[in-house]
């Protein structure tokens, strides 16, 4: 039987063999969905770990990259075992990097973070135009919408885009992050709120289902 905790450790120590070794000893037992969805949960607090290391400044921005895609290369394991997709669904998070602002990191382990939390996300890239946020949202009508930033004009860009959504009648609950992003900003811009941190950024999304 698969030891949760030892689960959890790994990911949070970074020990992408042992992590992988467990779940695939794992899934050759054919667990049943509610237990498979039991080890995602253990890697989403091996991830919460991950976080709080970052937060402590023991951990680095590479770290937190290679624990994204460590996340997502354990979810892909699992997949199999969690049924025809059937689980729920948290929401969907329309995410994306602001026009002018080409950084991608932070963006992605929040996406690889947000998908295993069990949330659909629809990551429209880099560079992403004010008009282009707007017809997505029109389209998929997100619940949530994620705009990331880097460079300190990202901001202008966000707050561009939260004036174009509010305008034309998009009522998503929206979330910006990245290195400029402050409370004043946050502010400023529009959001409902704000994180320099992919784990923190998660807990505020749940909290809004």
């Amino acid at each position: 039987m698969l030891n949760l905790n030892e689960l959890t450790q790994a990911l949070g120590d970074l020990e992408d063999g042992l992590v992988m070794d467990l779940l695939k000893e794992f899934v050759a037992t054919n667990p049943s969905e509610a237990e498979a969805l039991e080890a995602v949960a253990a890697c989403q607090a091996g991830m919460a770990i991950v976080g709080d290391l970052f937060e402590n400044g023991e951990y680095f921005v590479g770290d937190l990259i290679f624990a994204g895609e460590l996340l997502t290369e354990a979810i892909n394991v699992l997949k199999p075992s969690l049924g025809s997709g059937d689980t729920k669904v948290m929401g969907t998070i329309l995410l994306g990097t602001v026009q002018g602002d080409l950084h991608d990191i932070g963006k992605n382990i929040f996406r690889s973070m947000a998908e295993a939390a069990g949330f659909e996300v629809v990551d429209m890239g880099i560079d992403v135009k004010v008009e282009t946020f707007v017809t997505k949202a029109q389209e998929i009508k997100p619940q949530i919408i994620g705009m990331s930033g880097v460079l300190t004009l990202a901001i202008d860009s966000m707050k561009d885009t939260v004036d174009a959504l509010k305008e034309a009648g998009v009522d998503s609950k929206i979330i910006i992050g990245g290195n400029p992003v402050t409370k004043e900003s946050c502010t400023l811009v529009g959001a409902d709120a704000f994180t320099t941190n992919a784990a923190e950024g998660i807990k505020i999304c749940q909290g809004w289902e």
